[in-house]
C-alpha cells in the first residue's frame, strides 16, 4: 500500500466522470474537510494477498502521524498515481471500506472520495516539516505468526465443477445453462468480493414482519430481535438442537471468552482467519469466541475417552459467537459480527471413522435444511480439499454430489494449509446473488494434537483423535435470513410469501364480523386445541375496530397460513371456508370442521417443536415494533 499524507488547511473534491467500468455510487458530486490528514491510498496486489495485516499496519502509521500533528480529520483519498502494481477496483474499494471503519473506530472523523471516478481537487498544505510525508506500507508478516500461515496467503485454488456422474471440469469450461444459481455460486466463490452494494431484499421484510432490526446503540452486526423474531430463532434453535441430540451429540456449556495468551489458543488463532472481538480485564487480554472449538476441545482435553466412547459428539448453541466481520460486509441477518451457531464436534479414531461419519452428518446436515424449508433445489453444495486427498477419495467425492443430485462446486488445493483435510458447505443464493454459507462440516487432523485431546485405544495406548466439526444448520439468524430470501424470490415471481407453517407465529387467524362474535372465536381456539395432537396451535383473533377487508389485509401481510372470517353462519354451521395462503395447505372453495382444521396444522407441526403465541392473542391488545 502506497501513502501519501498531507497535514492540509484544507481538501476539497469534485467529481468528474468515471474512471472505471463500476465505480461506487455517489452521493454528492463535491465535498471538502477543513484542518485534515489527507491520505492519498493505492491499493497494491500484495495487500489484496494479506488484506488484514495491510489494513492493520496502515492503521498504525496514520494513527501515529495523526496523533503527532494534533489532527482528528482524516480525508482518504483512492489516488492510483502511486502505484503501478494495483489491486483489482472491487478488491482496493474492499480495502478502503475497511480501512476507513477501522480509523473510526478510533474516534477519529473520517470522510473518504468516492472510489472509481476521475476527481478535480484543491489542497492547500500546512508546510512544516512533518506536512507532507510519503510511506510504503508492506503487509509483512507478524513476529510470531506461523510458518503454515504465511503458505495460507500464497495458497492458489484450482476451481472445479464436478458432476453427479464423476466427470470434473474446469469453472470456465463448465456448461451453466441449467445451473443458473451454480453459476452465479461458483463465480461469487471465484472473485471473494463480500461488499454489499445494494439492501438484500430480506431486510425489507424482517422489518416489516416485525422479527428484527438494526440496533443504533449497539455495535454494527449486532441486531435487535422482536417477539416474533425471538420466537422464530427459539423454534429454530430447538429444531437443530433436537437433531443432534437424537444423532448423539452431548450438550455441553462453554465460555464465551477466553484468555489470549493460553498457549494452545494462542497458536489457533493465528491459524483462523477471523478477527477478534478483544477485551481486557484484570490485566489480561481476552478474546470473545468465533466458534465452540475453544471450550468443547479444553473440555475433550481434560476428559478421559475410550475407543469404545467414539465418536465423542460435543454439541453447543452458541449463544452468541463473535466474529468482527468488515462493515461493508455487514447487511440484515446474512452477515452479523453476533450470532447463534449450533456446533458440534465429533471426535473420532481414524480416518475410515472419520469418513463414515462425515456422510451421517452431510445426510444430517440435508435432511435439517430440508425440514427447514430449504431442499436441495434452494441450496449449491462447495466441496474444498486437496488434490492428493481427491484423486485418493474420489468414489467417496462423488458419492457425496449424487446425494444432492445436482453438479456441485470443488475447489482444490497443491497442498494442505488449513487444519481441515475435506470440507463442505451447504450454501444459499439470495435475490441479490449473493452466497452464504448454511450447513458445513470439516475433517480436522490437526487440533487433536494441538490440544492434546487423547482416547485410549483397544490396545491401552494412548492416541489423539481426528475432529470434525459440523453446524447442520449454518447459523440460526443467517437461516432466517435464507427463508425471507428465498419467500422474496417467490413474491418476484407472483407467488404469495409464507414461512413454514411450524415456524409461523399465528398459525390460524379468526376475524369476527362483530365483537358479538369474540367470545365464539375465543372458544373455536379451544375446541382447535382440543382436536390438535400437537401440544399447542398457535391462534389469534383480530378483534381491532378497523372493517373486514383491511383485517384480512393486514392478516395477509403477515403471511398468516389460514385466516377464517367468523359470523352468523359460521356460529351456526359450526363449519368454516378459509382462506389458505398456500393451495397445499387446502383448497379456498371448501368448508372444513375445526377438526379438520387443526388436522392440518397438525401434518405440518408433528416432530417439530412449538410454543405458545409470541403475542397477546387478541391483537387490540398487541404493541407494534416497527
Amino acid at each position: 500500500m502506497k501513502l501519501l499524507l498531507i497535514h492540509s488547511d484544507y481538501i476539497e473534491y469534485e467529481v468528474k466522470k468515471k474512471a472505471i467500468k463500476t465505480p461506487e455510487e455517489i452521493e454528492k458530486k463535491t465535498d471538502r474537510f477543513d484542518e485534515a490528514l489527507t491520505v492519498f491510498t493505492a491499493i497494491e496486489k500484495i495487500d489484496a494477498d494479506s488484506s488484514d495485516q495491510a489494513i492493520k499496519n496502515a492503521i498504525t502509521e496514520i494513527t501515529k502521524t495523526a496523533e503527532q500533528l494534533k489532527v482528528k480529520n482524516i480525508m482518504l483519498y483512492p489516488y492510483a498515481h502511486l502505484s503501478s502494481d494495483l489491486a483489482s477496483p472491487k478488491q482496493a474499494q474492499n480495502l478502503l471500506i475497511e480501512l476507513e471503519y477501522e480509523l473510526r473506530q478510533k474516534d477519529f472523523n473520517v470522510k473518504r472520495s468516492p472510489f472509481g471516478w476521475y476527481k478535480a481537487f484543491k489542497i492547500s498544505c500546512k508546510g512544516h516539516p512533518l506536512s507532507e510525508l510519503s510511506k510504503t506500507i508492506t503487509p509483512g508478516e507478524k513476529d510470531d505468526e506461523s510458518e503454515s500461515l504465511k503458505k495460507e496467503r500464497k495458497l492458489s485454488s484450482y476451481w472445479h465443477i464436478l458432476n453427479e456422474d464423476g466427470t470434473l471440469h474446469k469453472i470456465d469450461e463448465f456448461d451453466f445453462k441449467q445451473h443458473e444459481n451454480l453459476r452465479k455460486f461458483s463465480f461469487y466463490e471465484k472473485e471473494k468480493s463480500r461488499a454489499v452494494k445494494q439492501e438484500p431484499a430480506h431486510v425489507k421484510l424482517m422489518k416489516k414482519l416485525e422479527i428484527a432490526d438494526y440496533e443504533p446503540a449497539s455495535d454494527a452486526g449486532n441486531m435487535r430481535y422482536y417477539p416474533k423474531g425471538r420466537f422464530i430463532k427459539k423454534l429454530l434453535e430447538q429444531y437443530v438442537t433436537r437433531r443432534v441430540v437424537d444423532y448423539g451429540g452431548l450438550e455441553v456449556e462453554t465460555p464465551i471468552m477466553y484468555d489470549m495468551q493460553h498457549p494452545t489458543l494462542s497458536k489457533y488463532l493465528q491459524r483462523f482467519p477471523a478477527r477478534q472481538y478483544q477485551i481486557e480485564s484484570d490485566k489480561r487480554n481476552f478474546f470473545l469466541r468465533f466458534a465452540a472449538c475453544f471450550g468443547q476441545f479444553l473440555m475433550a482435553h481434560d476428559a478421559t475417552i475410550s475407543y469404545k466412547d467414539l465418536p465423542l459428539k460435543l454439541y453447543e448453541m452458541t449463544k452468541y459467537s463473535f466474529r468482527r466481520e468488515q462493515s461493508g460486509e455487514l447487511t440484515g441477518l446474512r452477515r452479523l459480527r453476533a450470532f447463534t451457531m449450533p456446533d458440534v464436534h465429533a471426535m473420532v479414531s481414524d480416518m475410515d471413522m472419520a469418513m463414515d461419519e462425515f456422510k451421517i452428518r452431510f445426510n444430517l446436515s440435508l435432511s435439517v435444511l430440508q425440514d427447514i424449508g430449504l431442499d436441495t433445489n434452494d441450496i449449491e453444495m462447495a466441496l474444498r480439499t486437496t488434490k492428493e486427498f481427491y484423486n485418493e477419495n474420489k468414489e467417496f467425492i462423488v458419492n457425496l454430489a449424487k446425494r444432492v443430485g445436482k453438479p456441485i462446486l470443488v475447489e482444490l488445493w497443491d497442498e494442505r494449509i488449513f487444519y481441515f483435510v475435506l470440507k463442505f458447505e451447504f450454501n444459499f443464493v439470495d435475490k441479490s446473488d449473493k452466497a452464504s454459507a448454511l450447513s458445513t462440516d470439516q475433517i480436522d487432523i490437526e487440533n487433536g494434537e494441538r490440544y492434546d485431546i487423547q482416547f485410549t485405544d483397544m490396545n491401552g495406548e494412548q492416541k489423539h483423535p481426528l475432529i470434525l466439526h459440523c453446524s447442520p444448520s449454518g447459523a440460526i439468524e443467517r437461516v432466517i435470513y435464507a427463508l425471507l430470501e428465498k419467500e422474496a424470490i417467490r413474491m418476484s415471481n407472483g407467488e404469495k410469501a409464507m414461512l413454514p407453517v411450524w415456524l409461523s407465529p399465528t398459525q390460524i387467524r379468526f376475524i369476527p364480523l362483530g365483537d358479538e362474535f369474540i367470545e365464539n372465536c375465543n372458544a373455536y381456539i379451544e375446541e382447535l386445541q382440543n382436536h390438535s395432537s400437537l401440544e399447542l396451535i398457535r391462534a389469534d383473533v383480530d378483534d381491532r375496530d378497523e372493517s373486514v377487508g383491511r383485517r384480512i389485509r393486514d392478516a395477509e401481510k403477515e403471511w398468516i397460513p389460514l385466516i377464517i372470517v367468523v359470523g352468523e353462519k359460521e356460529k351456526t354451521a359450526g363449519r368454516f371456508k378459509p382462506r389458505f395462503r398456500s393451495s397445499e395447505l387446502g383448497d379456498n372453495n371448501k368448508v372444513y370442521s375445526l377438526e379438520e382444521l387443526a388436522g392440518i396444522i397438525d401434518s405440518y407441526g408433528t416432530g417439530f417443536p412449538t410454543e405458545p403465541l409470541p403475542l397477546p392473542r387478541l391483537l387490540s391488545k398487541r404493541p407494534r415494533f416497527k
